[in-house]
């Protein structure tokens, strides 16, 4: 792995364009001569940077993981209160799907299944300690209402996941809906099923 600046710097480059090649033709259908050529290397140049084409999905994932972190988990952290913390979550959670920066987020959520092996159990990892994240807030959320849980924290954090990750399906920025009409009404829904209509 790189471990300089630059060299990071360069990875995150590599893949963030990478991540709309394979957006655009998909993992299996993206080649690695067509990836260097966007990203501006000889293929084996490619390949002295990355070293295979399931390492390059492993990097543009954790990549992705590591968006979702700064974006989302670092700038709710020191938020007290956990109805509102949650509130705040969804609201970035929410940007960061449609938003979608080059891709990377969407690759996590549309090649899940094309990543094998140790390097995917690595970015699931990942994965599952967002989803205690969750599942801790919403216990939490739940408490701070009196305890009463008509839902399991954990069916909740899912369902919730499906509903914001299922927006790169569908939601398109420049349409009927701002962002800021989509996280409140999102929130909204997500507090009535999750605490029976407060």
């Amino acid at each position: 792995m790189p471990q300089t600046a630059d060299a990071q710097h360069r990875l995150r480059e590599i893949c963030r364009i990478a991540a709309r090649v394979f957006y655009e033709k998909g993992y299996t259908g993206a080649s690695m001569q067509e990836i260097a050529e966007a990203v501006g290397l000889t293929k084996a140049g490619l390949y002295h940077h990355i070293g295979s084409k399931d390492r390059l999905l492993f990097e543009i994932m954790n990549y992705g993981m590591d968006i979702l972190k700064e974006t989302v988990r670092d700038r709710v952290a020191s938020i007290e209160d956990p109805r509102e913390k949650l509130r705040q979550t969804i609201a970035g959670h929410i940007h960061l799907i449609v938003r979608a920066r080059d891709m990377e987020i969407t690759v996590i959520l549309h090649e899940n299944r094309s990543l094998r092996g140790a390097l995917r159990e690595k970015i699931d990892v990942r994965k599952r300690d967002y989803v205690h994240f969750l599942e801790d807030l919403i216990s939490l959320v739940q408490e701070q209402a009196g305890g009463t849980r008509g839902i399991s924290p954990k069916l909740a954090a899912f369902a919730l996941l499906g509903m914001i990750n299922w927006l790169y399906q569908w939601y398109r920025v420049a349409g009927s809906i701002p962002e800021e009409e989509l996280a409140r009404a999102y929130s909204d829904f997500f507090f009535r099923g999750l605490l029976g209509g407060s």
